[in-house]
């Protein structure tokens, strides 16, 4: 009987022993998943804070190009605009500057972009000697790009005809280093060079830009001399007051006739 109960009390111990290992095992299960399960709770906030960041950023990039769609829009529209108007002034003022009965002398193309003060002053200086003459040597104003100053202050004579040169290609250097500007400008001067040369059928064009005047016949160029002076004798390329002399188209005139005979 003794020995019964010494082995019921041992068999006793060992099942409190397995209780006890196996709630130990429990918990140490149990802590486990609550870990992994915070651990998963907190990826799937980020993911989501990630997630609501990518959609904000997709709706701020959608809204941008959405702007510069419009923006596209309105460029392409305003160009048109300024396209039909140029088209119409070339038709007109080629209409009434250059009449059947006299073949003109030359085309006299004053180039511009955007200093409206000095493309007044480079007019008004032609003018003041082109009434006579107006048949000979019909006067075109090039605007390279779409400055309105510009644009307004052209149109406001009735003596010339305008004509607006708009490029938005992209320019590829030949070489690294080189200014884009140069290749702007190269463009401008032969898109204006073709339409007065090939659309307008001008034998000659004489070029006025930048109070720089230069005669084209074909490879043949002419310098002219611009007295540059102001009041203490220095050069100065803002103040300074610079005219065509009283015998500017005269001096063409018979220098295309030495042009005509030494072909």
């Amino acid at each position: 009987m003794g020995r019964w109960s010494c082995d019921f009390r041992y068999l006793l111990i060992l099942v409190a022993v397995a209780f006890i290992y196996t709630q130990v095992k429990l918990f140490s299960t149990q802590s486990e998943y609550a870990d992994r399960v915070a651990d998963a709770v907190e990826a799937e906030n980020h993911c989501r804070s990630q997630m609501r960041l990518l959609i904000d950023q997709i709706g701020t990039h959608q809204e941008n190009i959405l702007g510069l769609e419009e923006k596209v829009k309105r460029q392409e529209q305003e160009c048109e605009r300024l396209r039909a108007v140029v088209q119409d002034l070339e038709k007109k003022g080629v209409r009434s500057l250059i009449k059947d009965a006299q073949v003109p002398v030359a085309a006299v193309v004053i180039m511009a972009c955007n200093r409206a003060d000095y493309l007044e002053w480079t007019i008004n200086s032609i003018l003041k000697y082109h009434s006579s003459v107006a048949v000979k040597f019909p006067i075109f104003v090039s605007q390279d790009g779409s400055n309105a100053d510009v644009r307004t202050k052209a149109m406001g004579y009735d003596q010339l005809t305008y004509m607006q040169h708009l490029d938005y290609e992209p320019v590829v250097t030949e070489r690294p280093g080189e200014l884009i500007v140069y290749y702007k400008i190269a463009r401008h001067y032969k898109w204006a060079l073709d339409q007065l040369f090939y659309k307008h059928n001008f034998d000659r064009v004489i070029i006025l830009e930048g109070m720089n005047f230069k005669v084209y016949h074909f490879v043949l160029v002419f310098f002219l001399e611009i007295r540059k002076q102001n009041a203490d004798n220095s050069y100065s390329s803002d103040t300074d007051d610079m005219e065509i002399a009283p015998d500017f188209f005269a001096y063409f005139e018979a220098g295309a006739d030495l042009l005509d005979k030494d072909k």
